[in-house]
């Protein structure tokens, strides 16, 4: 995935949870849009390094968007979580899951019922297949990457709905998208949100299927390039 045009600048704070400061290279202050619900643990300290996207809308109430965040020296984290979904898009496209190829069409932002929406939904010849999408940005250690970084009580939902897809006859997917390249394998943060590991844990026994990948990232273009482990013990 190429991305926009990005600023580089230096993180001043982040705050009320969609909003962020930076101060640009070339010395303007600015307000930038955070798109990551998340803690955002190890990427939101004051002074770290950002990059900044402009936005293409006119009359947008933030003129900015917080695009990358480096999480140490050459290790830059993409944080919007809404590029993830696109991000495993490409990457099935190009058959970096081959588990799942052979599908005849992509469909995103599906309902599953009145109130509830799985990222994608792939279509095959005699069946469906669910699939959510994860992003995993923060909480890296040892080489692991966790998820959640923060308690949430939607991805637990997220996890029943797979579910209950499975009960219903089709395959249901958990694609965790890593975008780092210092992750080797993704555990769920039992110390941060135990339900949320019961309910993976719980999801993998009733038939839903999980899947990790990385990604190559640098300020012109995001790209899953790897598989990675998915510990559960």
């Amino acid at each position: 995935m190429r991305l926009p045009p990005l600023h580089p600048g230096t993180l001043i704070r982040r705050y009320q949870r969609f909003l962020a400061d930076a101060q640009l290279d070339g010395g303007e202050r600015v307000t930038a849009h955070c798109p990551n619900t998340g803690s955002m643990l190890g990427l939101n300290a004051p002074g770290s390094r950002v990059w900044l996207s402009a936005a293409d809308k006119p009359g947008r109430k933030l003129a900015w968007t917080w695009e990358l965040a480096e999480a140490g020296p050459g290790v830059p984290v993409g944080v919007h979580t809404g590029r993830a979904n696109g991000l495993v898009r490409e990457a099935l496209l190009a058959g970096l899951l081959p588990e799942l190829s052979g599908f005849t069409a992509i469909r995103a932002e599906t309902r599953t019922g009145a109130h509830s929406r799985i990222d994608l939904q792939l279509v095959y010849n005699d069946r469906i297949a669910w699939v959510e999408v994860k992003n995993v940005t923060a909480a890296v250690r040892g080489g692991s990457g966790y998820f959640p970084d923060a308690v949430s009580t939607r991805a637990v939902r997220h996890l029943d709905e797979l579910s209950q897809r499975v009960r219903a006859g089709d395959r249901a997917v958990l694609v965790f998208c890593v975008q780092r390249h210092d992750v080797r394998q993704v555990r769920p943060a039992d110390h941060i949100d135990p339900a949320f590991g019961h309910a993976l844990r719980q999801a993998v026994g009733h038939g839903v299927e999980l899947y990790a990948l990385g990604a190559r990232v640098s300020p012109e273009r995001i790209e899953l390039e790897r598989r990675l482990a998915i510990g559960l013990d």
